[in-house]
């Protein structure tokens, strides 16, 4: 555990990429595999369930370091991090630490004994560890405890380092920690090893992402020379089918084969040794629909008969990545296609085929980018002719040229401290629109309409902070109300009804766009005008009051 407390350390306090891969090089070679494996799954950003709530955390700090509420609400405030709030709030008010240094996994094996314990039981033992560790080992311990290890390390640079260590590719590392990978001595080592052979028969390959398309598409040369076709919205997948089973991955490293079952008995008529990648799509009368619906299915492990007949959807497939169980991804993209295309000619109707849209000019395909939201899509993919399939997101070959977002002038209700770099600025915001009519509050009352955190520079979070801070009115925890005088402009992906928002609609994606210094709080935009939005793009849509289950969650960020 100190091993990896210091490789944290290391970490936090560098900038350079090539400094943190030296770490990263370091650490692996010397860490024993059982608890390589386990830095590996938590530098990767990958789940594990919390054994215990931050609230309850929260409340054993106050106990144990007998400091109220308010007081600790404004220490986490200033520092923006909830783990290293309570290492420094306890630091000084326990006996001197032990010197017990178990490894990584033990501590993690004790974690997962959490589980089984009563909450008296819990926190028992989470409070004698920290009385145990020092400042840096409670503050890591809490990290484990939340499940929430970002210190600057993306994916990419762990598996540049265990290229590194092991002589291996890269994508072949990025392929091997795909899918049922899941920490152990035994994973490590397979996941470093010469040996080329996989056991796991479900595991998907590393998506290729495209790159968004911000010039002017006559800088990508000739039309002719690019493949173009709708950029579907809905759930991007690998379908497989190997040794007779049928495994449906999202992008979101999440099998999520029972929860779209028509998907998986279709599945079972491909032959075998095939992997598709496509899109998970609503679909009904030969049309796809709004994203909202497709959410209704989402976090559903087990459908019932009634959203599986509300709610059909089917698979729509753009690449073809394996064949008779060999991977075909180097094959220029004509070739992957033209195997593809005989796949879907005699196959389940749940199946559909992303087809190329012809266009003899820019401009041509231009005018329809500009008609994407009527077919329900999100603009266009652009891939180049005789690309193969690649790993991650590289320039060049793919590109995603999505239609200009939805804009609104909303005004400035509540500001929040922010995290990492921004802990002690306050520019985590919450916007609202005019109700005039009284359709959800008070006639002539602003209502929530949404929140977003980006799309300021440097200097004007600097300067909306100082306003913050200067024109608070009231303040409820981390978060302060301001007088509505702030105008911004929000762009946003898209919008659906929703019951659980007090304006009755869902932004998708919100950003800031600008600040709109230009404007008083009386020009921005009304409820009214947002739901005139919403029906001239989707429609009378019924209202999605479902939460979604935590565990699947992530299929919608993705």
């Amino acid at each position: 555990m100190r091993r990896f407390a210091e490789l944290y350390d290391r970490l936090d306090m560098t900038t350079s990429t090539n400094a943190k891969v030296e770490h990263l090089v370091d650490y692996f070679e010397e860490a024993p595999p059982e608890d390589a494996a386990w830095a590996v799954h938590f530098l990767c950003g990958r789940s594990f369930e919390r054994p215990v709530t931050t609230t309850q955390l929260r409340e054993w700090t106050y106990d144990l370091a007998d400091v109220p509420e308010w007081l600790f609400e404004e220490c986490y405030i200033t520092v923006g991090d909830l783990a290293e709030t309570i290492a420094l709030v306890l630091e000084g008010r326990l006996e001197s630490a032990t010197d017990e240094d178990l490894q990584l996994h033990e501590w993690v094996e004790r974690l997962k004994e959490l589980r089984r314990m009563s909450e008296r039981r819990q926190r028992e033992s989470i409070t004698t560890w920290w009385r145990q560790l020092d400042t840096q080992g409670i503050f890591l311990l809490n990290k484990l405890l939340m499940g929430a290890m970002r210190v600057g390390v993306s994916s990419g640079l762990v598996t540049k380092a265990l290229s590194e260590v092991s002589g291996l590719e890269r994508p072949t590392i990025q392929h091997r920690l795909t899918g049922n990978w899941r920490p152990s001595a035994d994973a490590f080592e397979q996941l470093v090893s010469d040996d080329t052979a996989d056991v796991d028969q479900s595991r998907p390959y590393p998506y290729f992402l495209a790159s968004p398309l911000q010039e002017d598409p006559d800088t990508l040369g000739d039309v002719d020379e690019w493949y173009a076709e709708w950029k579907w919205d809905g759930i991007r997948g690998q379908l497989i089918k190997r040794d007779g089973e049928v495994f449906l991955w999202s992008r979101g490293q999440e099998l999520i084969t029972d929860t779209f079952p028509e998907l998986r008995d279709a599945g079972s008529m491909l032959p075998d040794g095939v992997v598709i990648d496509g899109e998970i799509l609503a679909w009904r009368d030969g049309q796809p629909l709004p994203f909202s619906q497709l959410q209704k299915r989402i976090g559903r492990k087990n459908p019932s008969t009634a959203i599986l007949r509300e709610v059909p959807v089917s698979f729509l497939g753009y690449d073809l990545l394996e064949v008779d169980g060999e991977d075909i991804r180097d094959r220029p993209i004509e070739d992957r296609r033209r195997e593809l295309d005989g796949f879907f000619a005699d196959t389940h109707e749940r199946f559909r085929l992303s087809e190329p849209i012809d266009a003899d000019s820019w401009e041509e395909l231009a005018e329809m980018r500009d008609g994407a939201r009527d077919h329900n899509v999100e603009g266009l993919m652009l891939k180049r002719h005789g690309s193969p399939y690649r790993t991650g997101r590289k320039r060049g070959d793919w590109w995603k040229w999505k239609v200009e977002p939805y804009t609104i002038d909303a005004v400035m209700l509540y500001a929040q401290a922010s995290h990492g770099r921004r802990a002690n600025l306050y520019a985590d915001l919450t916007f609202g629109v005019w109700d005039r009519e009284g359709l959800r509050a008070e006639p002539g009352d602003l209502v929530p309409i949404g929140k977003a955190y980006s799309g300021l520079t440097d200097d004007e979070i600097a300067e909306l902070d100082d306003w913050v801070k200067s024109n608070t009115i009231e303040t409820f925890g981390p978060v302060r109300s301001v007088p509505p005088e702030q105008v911004f402009e929000l762009a946003f992906a898209g919008l659906a009804p929703s019951n659980r928002h007090k304006s009755g609609i869902a932004l998708r994606f919100p950003r800031i766009k600008r600040w709109r210094h230009d404007k008083s709080p009386d020009d921005a935009n009304t409820l009214s005008d947002v739901q005139r939005l919403l029906e001239d793009h989707h429609g009378t849509v019924e209202a999605d009051d479902s939460e979604p289950d935590p565990e699947q969650q992530t299929l919608f960020d993705a």
